[in-house]
């Protein structure tokens, strides 16, 4: 055997660990080498594959931060520290921001601080988890929105339900101290609702309040709203988490760094950009605002008529094979893109080339994390048109921090100076004014302070915050279109305080869409559908009376949609009332042959509709519920369901006072049994409300 193989034969034996002893003839020794070489081959082969199918793109858009880790970190021993949880409730990811914030603030003041961030869904895989987690934890805050008609965030749902439900648990939170932040709007009825019974919950059940319930507003300042109350808890973490000799101590003033994302810029002609939506549905995906399908614009058409100076939509998209499903009354997720007039400015605005093909990541090179408070990045690689187009929100006011970002690349020492001015304390006023009232969007705020030219990596971490879903209550039923998702959806148009004309992103984009009916080259964009409480009655002849002027008929339609399905299966419906309300029957009178066809039919009792610009006297539908108060009353003291679709602020509340006055009179009741009566309706799910 010559050298060079016997060097070859010493190698293959130290790599498998063997001896082939030293008598080997050169026959053997080219099987063995040559054996030895395929085998090498093979393990690189499957490794390459292995790589290559990790390289992938998966069919997201907007990744959900995973904030799980093994239960074997989870268990790994604190070294002394003190572990703190924070929770977050969050439906346009304002909640997150600040929980993922106050996280990076509490680890800067604390040194003995262990800090975990949760989404409350992610927190516990099981519903019975949550107990189990839950009595391992001695400090937690909570930041917790609340959404709708006073109803927990999506990814707040499941643990709000488990924790109100759960009455038998008695006191088992005696080692918990908390504190709650919550996220509302003041012009709504159940102004931080979820915050506050939260709030009120874990003290009953034996947690230790660090800070009275922080009730953020968002229709002012929410983020003062938020640091006033981290003013209050700051002295009660003292006490816990610093050391005697520091608690006296002043503590060291804490500036929040700008989070920055880390950006590669891309040779376009050495990448290439794949679609990032999926429309192939099988059997694993579930499809949610994390993961949208794409799916075509099948009709498009305007439900106004000619004589109308506003513009109402009717969408439908096609669904066929794509596995989404909905119920009536559910509602439906849609990502719109910014117009091409807004991608330009915003492009101008930032001196940068639309076509720039870029990526950014929340980790370093090395991959080690950035920081925790950065939002899960965009898909990438994309151009800066459409990073502008689908992730950036570019119309509403600007938040504080996005003010400080921009305030710290602006080059003019005087625009830097007021854009500080502005986030600071001291200039609440101005910015309440300036800022809020008067609905400057990002990109007029910029247009103001054109100095400043945030790096793209800050821009999309701390400028501009993610473009949310537009949620639309779903006016079809798939019992009657089991393909299409009908949409009704009135047109945002018209001037702000400072003169621009404002144009709704969604309702823009739904006024423009080209149909499938029209163009092979349809609109189609990301949609899903999330789950409602606003359903029929689970027996169809128990009477119903819906309420719903103008858009708010678009769940109704539904309703209708479905008792008709039920009629022609021979299925008994019971009575219903739909009140309606719009301004002019020549003008804005939607949807108006199909109801009368309902009518026809017997799925409606009766049509009752409100024209508030027709008489000498503006007439609404609550009005007209006063003319039917006693038939009102039958239905409702005879066990039916009363409905109630639209406006939050202004029609909701009317028509809820209006039922109240009716319960009274019709039923001789005094005020407190009246309050009795209809929180008993709203308890029992026969008093609902879909409003925005």
């Amino acid at each position: 055997m010559s050298s060079g193989g016997s060097n070859l034969v010493r190698f293959v034996e130290s790599v498998l660990g063997i001896s082939f002893g030293d008598s080997l003839s050169d026959s053997v020794v080219v099987i063995i080498t040559t054996s030895f070489a395929a085998l090498v081959g093979l393990v690189v082969l499957v490794l390459k594959r292995s790589s290559d199918r990790s390289k992938d793109v998966k069919p997201l858009v907007v990744p959900k931060s995973l904030s799980i880790k093994d239960e074997e970190d989870e268990s790994e021993a604190l070294g002394g520290k003190t572990k703190v949880t924070i929770f977050y409730g969050t439906q346009t990811g304002t909640a997150e921001g600040f929980a993922k914030a106050l996280a990076e603030e509490v680890k800067a003041r604390y040194e003995k601080a262990a800090v975990k961030v949760f989404d409350l869904d992610d927190y516990a895989m099981e519903d019975d988890q949550y107990e189990e987690k839950l009595k391992k934890e001695t400090l937690a805050l909570f930041m917790v929105a609340t959404y709708g008609d006073g109803e927990p965030t999506d990814n707040a749902a499941r643990f709000y339900k488990w924790f109100t439900e759960g009455n038998e648990r008695g006191i088992w939170l005696q080692q918990l101290s908390y504190g709650v932040f919550g996220l509302g709007n003041r012009q709504y009825e159940h102004f931080n609702k979820i915050a506050k019974v939260l709030d009120d919950l874990l003290r009953e059940q034996g947690g230790k309040r660090l800070v009275p319930v922080g009730l953020g507003d968002d229709d002012q300042c929410i983020e003062d709203d938020f640091s006033a109350w981290k003013e209050l808890l700051w002295p009660e973490l003292d006490q816990l988490l610093r050391d005697e000799d520091d608690v006296n101590a002043p503590s060291t003033p804490y500036t929040a760094a700008i989070p920055e994302y880390r950006l590669v810029i891309h040779d376009p002609s050495i990448i290439s950009v794949e679609d990032k939506f999926s429309n192939l549905a099988n059997g694993n995906v579930s499809f949610d605002i994390h993961h949208p399908c794409r799916v075509n614009v099948a009709v498009q058409k305007e439900l106004h008529k000619a004589e109308s100076d506003r513009s109402c939509i009717h969408l439908e998209f096609d669904i066929t094979g794509t596995g989404i499903t909905y119920e009536t009354g559910d509602h439906l997720g849609v990502y719109a893109e910014n117009s091409d007039e807004s991608v330009e400015e915003a492009g101008k605005l930032l001196d940068k080339p639309l076509d720039l093909l870029f990526s950014i990541h929340a980790d370093n090179e090395d991959g080690t994390a950035i920081g925790s408070s950065l939002p899960p990045p965009f898909p990438g690689p994309c151009t800066l048109h459409t990073a502008l187009a689908c992730y950036a929100d570019l119309l509403s006011p600007p938040k504080k921090a996005a003010l400080l970002a921009l305030a710290a690349h602006a080059s003019e020492p005087s625009e830097a100076d007021r854009l500080k001015f502005l986030s600071s304390p001291q200039g609440k006023n101005e910015y309440s004014h300036w800022v809020m009232a008067s609905q400057r969007s990002l990109l007029e705020v910029m247009a103001e302070f054109p100095s400043s030219k945030p790096p793209l990596g800050i821009f999309f971490a701390a400028v501009a915050p993610r473009l949310q879903p537009r949620y639309y209550s779903i006016s079809s039923s798939p019992r009657y279109t089991p393909n299409r998702v009908h949409v009704t959806c009135a047109l945002v148009y018209g001037p702000t305080p400072t003169g621009r004309i404002h144009k709704g992103v969604c309702s823009t984009w739904m006024k423009n869409a080209v149909p499938l009916e029209k163009s092979y080259e349809c609109s189609w964009a990301p949609i899903f559908t999330r789950t409602s409480n606003f359903k029929l009655p689970a027996h169809p002849s128990t009477p119903i009376i819906m309420v719903g002027p103008g858009t708010g008929l678009a769940p109704f339609r539904g309703f209708l949609q479905e008792r008709i399905a039920l009629k022609e299966d021979g299925v008994q419906l019971g009575p219903a009332l739909l009140f309606f309300g719009c301004r002019n029957r020549r003008m804005d009178f939607i949807y108006e042959d199909e109801l009368n066809n309902f009518v026809e039919q017997g799925v409606i009792s009766e049509l009752i509709v409100a024209f508030s610009r027709e008489g000498p006297q503006k007439e609404y539908v609550q009005h007209k519920m006063v003319d039917r108060a006693a038939e009102i009353w039958t239905i409702i003291s005879q066990g039916g369901y009363f409905y109630v679709c639209g406006d939050a602020k202004g029609m909701a509340r009317d028509v809820h006072r209006t039922l109240h006055t009716i319960v009274q009179e019709q039923g001789g009741l005094d005020s407190s049994k009246t309050e009795s009566m209809v929180k008993k309706l709203q308890m029992e799910g026969r008093y609902l409300r879909d409003v925005w």
